[in-house]
């Protein structure tokens, strides 16, 4: 895997189905997933987490609300 610590993620734009690591720190990766590959054209998902129920939803304005 090439060393991403140095390069702006923004100029190197991934495929929207394909998971990618953005530096988040001096040793930290964050993994990252674009809206339209987690969402898969859909305005809302479901997210289990250790047995609850969380929402994820898209709103009209397009910014993203978790309820759970």
């Amino acid at each position: 895997m090439e060393d991403r610590s140095r390069t702006d993620l923004r100029s190197n734009a991934s495929p929207p189905c394909r998971p990618r690591e953005a530096f988040a720190g001096d040793r930290d990766f964050v993994r990252t997933v674009t809206s339209e590959a987690l969402f898969g054209g859909h305005r809302e998902i479901g997210i289990d987490h250790r047995g609850a129920l969380y929402r994820l939803k898209i709103t009209r304005q397009g910014k993203l609300i978790l309820n759970k």
